[in-house]
């Protein structure tokens, strides 16, 4: 490793090819993400929080098992402690045995074998935007956590494109006024959710370190954090790659048209995929890279929420 200053440079050699841009994919809050970016060739550039402080880094594949790293800002050193759970590297022995049958799946998983599970062990980072999504169009979502991140959060350290920065402190998030979050056209209900888990952010990131059901339980014990917000941060914070989305306005129709031919409810979904534990994200992220996720249209969407003016 050399660095300079606050800047530094690394490589990480994984175990077995990883493909980078598809295992970071779940990291990125739409397409003006300002802690998110991917450039044409696969390049993502990535802002966060570190204990040690702000870090802007840059993750570019240089070979089937090699990602090169450049990071800049106080966190910078620390990041490479990260760095092998971002690139799946601590999702190679449990993808091991994954075995489908569906043909569906198997073709999926034959043509994207180095598809891995991200693990960010940054709790915060992933559940913050996963309360925005409760119950309203992903679209706004995104534009509310890109307007609460532009405002509360930093300036990102280090040659960051344009337009990223890093997201904010839990104790930043505690504190945005409620007409913040109104302006960012988030309802009261997920504004408070997101403050009760600010006051216990330090319990809520000690879940990296728990087993899976220990952690679901702990985040489940905040007030608004159910079901399906504890297995979104699961996906990307702890590395689960058998969190299933249970009570996702759209996934179990979509798993029961791609994998059935027939729409499927949530209970449903569990039992039919229940064989494939404890892979089924794993199964939801290979129908979502290999384009075969789909549900038919049957009448118009349903409009967007402004919270603004109620």
């Amino acid at each position: 490793m050399t660095g300079m200053a606050s800047e530094v440079q690394f490589e990480v050699s994984t175990r077995r090819p990883v493909d980078l841009a598809s295992t970071l994919a779940p990291l990125s809050r739409g397409r003006f993400d300002p802690c998110h970016r991917r450039e044409s060739d696969g390049t993502v550039w990535r802002t966060s929080l570190l204990p040690s402080g702000a870090v802007t880094y840059r993750l570019r594949q240089r070979g089937p098992s090699v990602v090169g790293v450049r990071a800049w800002g106080p966190g910078a050193a620390e990041l490479e402690m990260y760095v092998p759970g971002l690139v799946g590297e601590d999702d190679v022995d449990g993808s091991a045995d994954f075995a489908p049958t569906h043909p569906k799946l198997v073709d999926a998983h034959r043509r994207f074998p180095n598809l891995r599970i991200v693990r960010t062990a940054r709790v915060m980072e992933s559940l913050v935007p996963a309360i925005l999504e409760q119950r309203v169009h992903t679209v706004a979502a995104h534009t509310s956590w890109r307007r609460l991140v532009q405002k509360f959060g930093t300036a990102a350290p280090g040659p960051a494109p344009d337009g990223m920065r890093v997201p904010p402190s839990a104790e930043a998030w505690r504190r945005i006024p409620s007409w913040e979050f109104h302006r960012a056209n988030v309802d009261p209900r997920r504004a408070q959710t997101v403050v009760a888990c600010a006051r216990v952010a330090d319990r809520l990131e000690e879940t990296v370190g728990m087993d899976h059901e220990a952690a679901y339980r702990r985040l489940r014990a905040v007030p608004g954090v159910g079901l399906w917000t504890a297995a979104e941060v699961a996906q990307r914070a702890l590395g689960d790659a058998d969190a299933l989305s249970v009570g996702d306005f759209h996934l179990s129709a979509i798993v029961g048209w791609t994998l059935l031919g027939r729409p499927l409810d949530d209970d449903a979904m569990v039992e039919y995929l229940a064989y494939l534990r404890p892979h089924r994200y794993r199964a939801i992220r290979l129908l979502e890279v290999s384009g075969q996720a789909r549900k038919p249209k049957f009448g118009p969407r349903t409009p967007l929420v402004d919270h603004r003016w109620h």
